[in-house]
């Protein structure tokens, strides 16, 4: 649903056969991993039926200016007929001030991306265009023996099929998969574990509304930066989607900024809020089971008592398998979530 202040347009999905950019806003992790990235690009031509197409800085360390040129370049070619994002990084938020507005209003494409390209979705947000958030070829597609189900359902959605989807959980999780440098990481998930279910939180009443949040992390910059300089009524009646990255805030780091969102009017606008489930990991640290359960508990409640805070009318959901985890969800940016506290279902639409 539109907020009478501003409206946002779902770009038109992609046909079989179309081309579609894939860059590198953020860092080039093709261009230090090209064979993960290789088999990224046959997989998409494999699920989608799309064209690939590649810029100078999606395999290249570059600047700034040099990873707008060719974001607005994609943007601006009518042949293009969506973005897609080979992963995050951590300085995409000096690459925004390059970026063309007049480009996406005059010919909006989808946006698939997350973590640090909560930057870009900001951006197309604050000018009208609505995204996906998730999907980077460089960690969904490129590593492990093949796409997840339910990654592969909503990149299809995404990208092709439109229609609405209600959102599993797959039963199992990794935070981080094989070092890249592994030749094993081409085949081989990393080390997975079951997963808890999702927890419920506040009225049971159904919200449906539009999506707008990302990377807790990296919404912390935008809003510092004053990226978002709409009024918090534009999210009146929507749908918060806030996850953590794998540089593993605390769980006092999450309140935090939770709380900073709250003073802003953040938390009060919104009727539903949807927590990822987090990493407790990385490469070089792993604690044991029951203390990543500790962890992941912590920044629950500290989101779910931080929330409520501010409005406690919203409709909490805790555990949702999008962010920096996978299996992942792609879900929707600007478009519409349905959060049904009494049946427990999350139903996203991704016309």
């Amino acid at each position: 649903m539109d907020h009478p202040t501003h409206t946002i347009v779902r770009p038109p999905k992609p046909r079989q056969g179309d081309k579609v950019a894939v860059l590198s806003p953020s860092w080039a992790a093709p261009a230090h991993f090209p064979a993960i990235h290789e088999q990224a690009m046959v997989r998409l031509r494999e699920l989608t039926g799309l064209e690939p197409v590649e810029y100078p800085t999606t395999r290249a360390d570059s600047s700034p200016e040099a990873r707008a040129h060719d974001l607005n370049a994609a943007f601006a070619d009518p042949e293009i007929r969506a973005v897609l994002a080979t992963i995050g990084g951590d300085d995409q938020i000096t690459v925004v001030r390059h970026l063309d507005p007049a480009l996406v209003r005059a010919d909006p494409k989808p946006f698939v991306g997350h973590s640090d390209n909560t930057n870009v979705l900001n951006w197309l947000w604050v000018n009208g265009v609505a995204g996906f958030y998730g999907g980077s070829t460089q960690v969904h597609l490129g590593a492990g023996p093949g796409p997840d189900a339910v990654h592969a359902a909503s990149l299809r959605a995404a990208l092709l099929s439109g229609g609405t989807i209600e959102l599993s959980e797959p039963g199992e999780s990794e935070d981080t998969g094989r070092p890249w440098d592994d030749p094993a990481a081409l085949t081989s998930y990393g080390e997975r574990e079951a997963t808890e279910p999702w927890t419920w939180h506040g009225p049971g009443r159904t919200v449906s509304g539009r999506t707008w949040g990302g990377c807790l992390e990296v919404l912390e910059w935008i809003l510092t930066a004053d990226r978002f300089p709409l009024s918090p009524a534009v999210l009146d009646g929507g749908v918060l989607l806030v996850e953590t990255s794998e540089e593993l805030p605390s769980a006092q780091a999450v309140g935090r900024i939770l709380r900073s969102m709250g003073e802003r009017g953040l938390l009060a606008a919104v009727d539903a809020v949807l927590v990822g489930r987090p990493p407790t990991s990385d490469l070089e640290v792993r604690p044991p089971a029951d203390e990543r359960r500790r962890l992941r508990e912590a920044q629950r409640d500290v989101a779910v008592a931080t929330i409520a805070a501010y409005n406690p009318d919203a409709v909490v959901v805790v555990g949702i398998p999008f962010g920096h985890t996978r299996p992942q969800w792609i879900l929707p940016y600007g478009g519409t979530l349905t959060v049904d506290g009494v049946g427990r279902r999350v139903v996203a639409d991704y016309a």
